[in-house]
């Protein structure tokens, strides 16, 4: 397993060799050619045709992480949706890069936090979005003012949407997120939709 940064004409930047010191610095081509399965690959996407490259590398089975100058939600969805398991940006410091490739390396998919709301919305409206009713929702355990902030957080509001819509703080937003994170036994919004993701599939199997 190796980490490879792919970029062009600008050179490799320090903070990148603090975070992985046997790292290599490689060309678009030269990635098609190096990087294989297990490897780490951290795309820059100012790169023509990146998200090509990204799409390549991610199915040969490499770890895929996006590196940007000028992050956005349209980018973030590009790169996911061509199957990076990261993105982030290129600037970030090297504890924070090392941190992005152990959540890569464990099967959990890292953004900038201020995306993450919006991805966690995105995912959960692909896989079916709002529970039918209150018994197939798998948040029995949790009070009715922590389901009603569980579910608006899986649809995608922030701590402070939630807040203004139900009139509370966003830190009683956030002290029943906790709560919510703390009964369900999960860490945070994406394990909070995948949780009800599988209450819906377990449903569906029992059914049938």
């Amino acid at each position: 397993m190796a980490h490879f940064f792919v970029g062009q004409g600008q050179g490799e930047i320090p903070r990148w060799r603090m975070a992985f010191p046997d790292a290599h610095w490689v060309g678009p081509e030269q990635a098609l050619a190096r990087v294989g399965r297990d490897d780490r690959a951290w795309v820059m996407s100012n790169l023509t045709d990146w998200e090509a490259l990204v799409r390549e590398l991610a199915e040969r089975g490499a770890m895929l992480v996006v590196l940007s100058y000028l992050p956005s939600m349209q980018e973030a969805s590009q790169a996911l949706s061509a199957g990076a398991r990261g993105y982030t940006h290129a600037l970030s410091p090297a504890a924070l890069m090392r941190q992005v490739e152990l959540v890569v390396t464990n099967q959990g998919i890292w953004v900038l936090p201020e995306l993450m709301s919006w991805v966690a919305g995105s995912a959960f409206k692909a896989l079916g979005g709002r529970p039918r009713n209150q018994a197939e929702d798998g948040l029995g355990a949790l009070t009715e003012r922590e389901r009603v902030v569980a579910l608006a957080v899986a649809e995608g509001q922030t701590n402070k949407e939630v807040a203004r819509e139900l009139d509370i703080t966003e830190r009683t937003v956030k002290a029943h997120l906790g709560a919510v994170f703390r009964k369900l036994g999960i860490r945070d919004r994406m394990q909070l939709v995948l949780h009800l993701s599988q209450r819906e599939v377990d449903m569906a199997d029992n059914g049938r």
